[in-house]
């Protein structure tokens, strides 16, 4: 079963993560240059590799389904949860194209008897 729709949103998800991670990563250069505070720069580089680990759900859920859906689902959850606001939305492509990986089910083919 073509499992393009999933792809789509999960490269969509990763490739907004990474959007959101760089914007954190940029907003916690400047906190750390006023405050010294290098909280936000360490959220923003975990934002970052779980939007690599959501990018490669996307790519691994053609040849095996459950597993990619239950990559980017986690990778969605975690980048919600590292840059909150910033990660909304990808978090929501990843949330929709994981379920759709770990829920959806293949179709089955009738064998036709001769």
């Amino acid at each position: 079963m073509s499992r393009n729709t999933e792809m789509v949103l999960g490269i969509l998800g990763g490739l907004l993560g990474f959007g959101g991670a760089f914007f954190a990563l940029f907003i916690g250069s400047i906190d750390e240059a006023v405050s010294g505070s290098t909280e936000m720069w360490g959220l923003g580089t975990s934002a970052f590799l779980f939007s690599i680990l959501g990018f490669a759900g996307a790519v691994i859920v053609k040849l095996k389904a459950k597993l990619g859906g239950w990559l980017m689902m986690i990778s969605g959850v975690a980048i919600l949860v590292s840059i909150s606001l910033f990660g909304v939305v990808p978090a929501l492509f990843l949330g929709a194209a994981g379920l759709m990986g770990v829920l959806r089910k293949e179709k089955v083919k009738a064998a036709v008897a001769a």
